[in-house]
Parts: structure tokens; C-alpha cells; sequence
């Protein structure tokens, strides 16, 4: 019976699928690209802004461990993560003049935002195949991108993206639960149990994912302001975040036969690949030409390594959910965090030569990954034997 059920046709959550991806990212766009404008407008300092953008990450950090120990990620849980980031949106609107209100509603708003994305690329990755999962994810580029150049154009005062943002959080809500509804009787198939989940196993791989994400840290919280502070308008600010996400899509919607080839060796090319982006960003800050050929590379730094990642994360654990929310909590949490707060410290003209450097390290860390990975699987073979 419980296997009847994991098998009914894709295309019946495609469609809802591709509506949260399209939602979920345009709320991210809101979140990204223009809340630290608006955070300067209420007279926060950089440093500031800097640790609001690192207290949401840091809870997508912290959640899975209270996943692996006492809640099971299920539908109605996932349910739950959505009303309340449609509430943490909601309080933002009464406590964005406060520092110190704001940021304990961004940890609410973090907490919630760890839960749902892992429970839906899980569901995505076991239900569609390689190519149809990048055809279906590109809708979240498609929703970044268009809330990109929509609020590009009409945003003119500060509480106009809030009211963005809650509206996207409720269509988020809304697409979810269709998902819900649809996935309420399938149970990842697991052979162990949550508390037997452990990162000590492949140590490299998370301080490399760890460090990749440390090393956006100034992008995603500083672009919009690096841009503008060297003469780019917000208008065109917005097109540069837009041509890259355009980028994301064409890779997202190419990269199938990409993923058949070995998923390590695509994450290290990757990973290289970022470093250069950061490198020509700080060489060459005022040439818009060369920042758009940054921005292209977006394509593989974020498209293509996001993709390989969770595939390669699929492959190395049984716990399938756990792991997906660890991949995001060590990468876009606690790699966010220490990336936003480090952003807001070193923001200046050195800030992506430091980051370039940083993205180094996390491209070396995949050859001791390498080693490690050889190692266990030569023991697991030597202990079967």
C-alpha cells in the first residue's frame, strides 16, 4: 500500500512544486537584494546590517540538530514552518525601527525558512529525475529574477518591500500546502535512524560547503551596496542580480547531462570557478562589462554547485531530509551567518579578494574529501569482505 502511494504520477506535484520554487525565491529576492537597502534607510549601520543577515542563517544552522534529535520532518511540520514565516514577515512591518525587535524576528523568520526549503528538495529529488528537477527548481530563478526587476523599477519607499515580502509569504503558504496535501502519505524510504546521523563521517565535505558559503557572504548581503556605492544605479543593480539569475536558469534548464558526470568533480570546478567570480569583482569594481561576466558565472557557482551539492549529499546519507536540512543549515545557515557577519566587518574594497581567498580554502578542502571518501569506502569493502 505505502509503496502504491510513493509511486503516482510526477507531473500531479510538479506544478506545485514549480509554485513554491516560484514564490519561495521571489521572497528570498525581497529579502536579498533589497532589505539591507532599506535597513541603511532606517539609519542601521553596516555592522548592523551585517548581523541581522547572519541571525536568520544561523537558526537554519541550529534546527536540524533539534531535527535530529526529537522532531520528525513531515508534512505537518512543514505546514507549520510556513504559517510562521508568513508571521515573521507579518511582525516585521511592526519592528524593522528597532534593531534589536527586528533581529529576534529574523531568528523567527530563519528558524521557520530552514524547515521548509530541505523538506521540498527532498520531496523534488525523489520524485523527479535529474533533468526534470532542473526544469522544474529553474521557476525559483524565474521568481528571483522577476521580483528583481519589478522592485528595481517601482520600489520608491522603505515599507513597499515589507508589504512585498508578506504578500510572497503568503503565496509561499498557499503552494506548500498543495504540496503537503499531495505528499501527506509518502515516507522517504530510510534504513537507519535520524540519531545515528553524524558529519563526522565526512568532515572536508561540510568545511568545504561551509566556506563556499562563508566566502557569498559579502554578495549576498553587500552587492546591492558595493554596486551603488561605485556609481551603479539601484535600477541597474537590480538588471546585474537579474542577468545572473537569467544565467542560473539557462544552466538549470541544461545541466541534466552535467549531472550524469561525477558530481565531486563538478563541485570542484565550481568552486573554483566562484574564487575567479569574487577575484574579478574586486579587481575591476567599476567596469560594468566585467561585473556582468561576473554575474554569468552565477550560472556555476550557484546553479550548477547547488544542484551537484544536494544530488552528491543524496547519495552519501540514508537519512535523505536530515541530510538535505543539514546541507542547507551548515551551508546557507551557519556558512550565511559567519559569511554576512564577516561581510559586515571587511566591507570596503578588499572585501572580495578576502573572499576569493576564502573560496579557496573551501576548493581545497574537496581534495582532503577526496582522500577521506577513498578511505571509507576501501574500509566498508575491507569490513564486508
Amino acid at each position: 500500500m505505502k509503496q502504491a502511494r510513493s509511486q503516482h504520477p510526477t507531473s500531479r506535484i510538479e506544478i506545485p512544486l514549480a509554485l513554491f520554487y516560484l514564490f519561495y525565491f521571489s521572497l528570498v529576492g525581497v529579502y536579498v537584494i533589497f532589505m539591507p537597502k532599506v535597513l541603511l534607510s532606517f539609519e542601521y549601520s553596516k555592522a548592523e546590517v551585517g548581523v541581522i543577515y547572519a541571525a536568520a542563517p544561523f537558526m537554519r544552522f541550529l534546527i536540524p540538530f533539534v531535527f535530529r534529535r526529537f522532531i520528525r520532518l513531515d508534512h505537518k511540520v512543514f505546514l507549520v514552518s510556513l504559517v510562521l514565516t508568513l508571521f515573521g514577515s507579518l511582525i516585521f512591518l511592526g519592528t524593522i525601527e528597532n534593531f534589536w525587535l527586528y533581529l529576534a524576528a529574523n531568528l523567527l523568520f530563519g528558524a521557520a525558512m530552514g524547515i521548509s526549503l530541505p523538506y521540498v528538495e527532498t520531496i523534488a529529488l525523489h520524485r523527479l529525475s535529474k533533468n526534470r528537477y532542473g526544469k522544474v527548481r529553474l521557476y525559483g530563478s524565474i521568481g528571483f529574477t522577476a521580483i528583481a526587476l519589478w522592485l528595481g523599477k517601482v520600489l520608491t519607499i522603505p515599507y513597499e518591500a515589507l508589504y512585498y515580502l508578506l504578500t510572497m509569504a503568503f503565496l509561499t503558504l498557499l503552494s506548500g500546502a498543495m504540496i503537503a496535501h499531495l505528499d501527506r502519505d509518502t515516507e522517504m524510504e530510510t534504513t537507519e535512524d535520524n540519531r545515528s546521523f553524524t558529519l563526522l563521517l565526512y568532515p572536508w565535505f561540510w568545511l568545504s560547503v561551509f566556506l563556499m558559503q562563508v566566502g557569498f557572504g559579502g554578495f549576498y548581503s553587500f552587492f546591492t551596496i558595493y554596486e551603488t556605492a561605485h556609481g551603479v544605479s539601484l535600477e541597474i543593480t537590480s538588471w546585474l542580480w537579474s542577468f545572473g539569475v537569467i544565467c542560473e536558469i539557462v544552466m538549470l534548464y541544461f545541466q541534466g547531462p552535467l549531472l550524469q558526470r561525477n558530481l565531486l568533480n563538478l563541485l570542484k570546478a565550481a568552486t573554483l570557478i566562484t574564487a575567479i567570480r569574487w577575484l574579478i569583482l574586486y579587481l575591476y569594481p567599476d567596469s560594468l562589462p566585467l561585473t556582468f561576466a561576473s554575474q554569468s558565472l552565477h550560472a556555476v557557482s550557484f546553479a550548477l554547485y547547488h544542484t551537484a551539492a544536494i544530488s552528491y549529499v543524496f547519495t552519501l546519507y540514508t537519512q535523505k531530509k536530515l541530510a538535505q536540512q543539514f546541507f542547507l543549515g551548515i551551508a546557507f545557515g551557519l556558512g550565511g551567518s559567519a559569511g554576512a557577519l564577516l561581510a559586515g566587518q571587511i566591507y570596503g574594497g578588499s572585501m572580495f579578494l578576502i573572499e576569493a581567498i576564502i573560496t579557496l580554502f573551501a576548493f581545497a578542502a574537496l581534495f582532503g574529501h577526496s582522500r577521506r571518501k577513498v578511505q571509507h569506502t576501501a574500509g566498508v569493502h575491507a569490513h564486508a569482505l
